[in-house]
């Protein structure tokens, strides 16, 4: 009898401890945490994380763990889309945020369309992202074919230049975006010198003395921070105090570093990742960011909260959907691209059936002794709604 009701009492306890036990949800995150472009990579995780922080508690009530896995694509398509296979092979894995480049998020939103693991990327510009129509790839984010317009506007209706020396850094998205720039300097008239594409990263005397040659008004350099830093710091140490200016590649706080305060001048970029001051709702999360990291939240950070809520909200509803049960992969991806997401920092946030965000904004960025200042924000909408 009393085998019999101690039996009793440890199935009523693993039965307990069976009810109680919660299902892991997991969301992942794909950008380059190691690398000469991690100051970036690392601002999308972290913000990342602190919008999975946020959701912690809801998904509990529903019986979850929410837990965020950040995967380290290096900035490199191979590694990135050796990472995304790692991450369909993993079922708990319900969505990623990412990735920063499109060179990788184009292989890698392909290598995870089979499973249905929806991407949202807080950064990826080249048009092709999402032009190819894929049901898992989406950004929040305006395209290259709004920024590079935008970015030739601000050199011929501020910096009033004639003459423009075109450079990309070989990628998707330097080559997308100095393409879309050349293309509208030209049908405003204005002579484009060269449009030339490198991937050097040490040495740039070649293309500077190509460059006092030519004489531009304004250099513009499709590329990321690491690279262009660079140039830019030999271009002013030669004596050219040209105008530079270039995409959100741009936007990070290593690019006066990389520099030197002294020459981060006449250096301006657009970037889709507003800044923090540009952002009125930012100011609790650069206070959570700081508080959590000890380090100061950039654009980057932010946008990688806003898009680690869309994907969160996205799993929420597919969870409430399916009665408060585990969602399919399948269901998260549908519930992403149909849904609309509130509560971001960047604003309201809804998607037309190719992944592009409906209303994105830009901003007009200028380095000046090494600091960063908002000039103006530009509203836009992808060609195709």
């Amino acid at each position: 009898m009393k085998k019999s009701a101690l039996s009793l009492t440890v199935l009523a306890a693993l039965a307990l401890g069976t009810a109680s036990a919660q299902t892991t949800i997991k969301i992942a995150s794909l950008s380059p945490l190691s690398g000469g472009q991690s100051d970036l990579g690392t601002q999308i995780r972290n913000g990342a994380q602190l919008a999975v922080n946020e959701y912690k508690a809801q998904f509990k009530k529903l019986g979850f763990d929410l837990v965020l896995v950040p995967y380290d694509d290096q900035a490199d398509p191979a590694t990135g889309t050796a990472a995304a296979r790692k991450i369909a092979a993993d079922r708990q894995i319900l969505a990623v945020v990412g990735t920063l480049n499109s060179g990788v998020a184009i292989p890698s939103s392909a290598a995870l369309l089979s499973s249905h693991v929806a991407m949202v990327s807080p950064a990826n510009t080249a048009n092709q992202v999402t032009d190819r129509g894929l049901s898992n790839m989406n950004r929040i984010v305006a395209r290259d074919d709004a920024q590079g317009p935008a970015g030739a506007n601000f050199i011929t209706g501020n910096l009033k230049a004639k003459k423009v020396y075109v450079l990309n850094d070989k990628t998707a998205y330097g080559e997308g975006l100095a393409k879309e720039v050349e293309k509208a300097l030209k049908a405003k008239g204005v002579a484009v010198a060269a449009n030339e594409g490198t991937e050097e990263k040490s040495d740039f005397s070649s293309i500077i003395a190509k460059i006092k040659l030519a004489n531009p008004d304004a250099i513009y350099f499709g590329g990321i921070y690491n690279q262009v830093g660079v140039f830019i710091k030999q271009l002013r140490e030669a004596g050219i105090n040209t105008p530079v200016v270039g995409g959100d590649g741009l936007d990070s706080g290593e690019l006066p570093v990389i520099v030197g305060e002294a020459n981060a001048n006449n250096i301006y970029f657009t970037t889709v990742a507003a800044p923090i001051s540009a952002l009125p709702a930012a100011k609790v999360f650069a206070t959570n960011y700081k508080k959590t990291f000890n380090d100061d939240a950039q654009g980057f950070g932010a946008f990688g909260y806003d898009a680690a809520k869309v994907v969160v909200q996205g799993v929420l509803n597919a969870v409430r959907a399916n009665k408060n049960k585990l969602p399919s992969r399948a269901q998260v991806e549908s519930a992403i691209r149909k849904g609309s997401f509130t509560g971001l920092l960047s604003g309201i946030v809804s998607f037309n059936s190719a992944g592009d965000r409906k209303a994105a904004t830009l901003y007009v960025m200028n380095v000046t002794a090494g600091k960063f200042k908002l000039s103006t924000s530009i509203p836009v909408k992808p060609a195709k709604q």
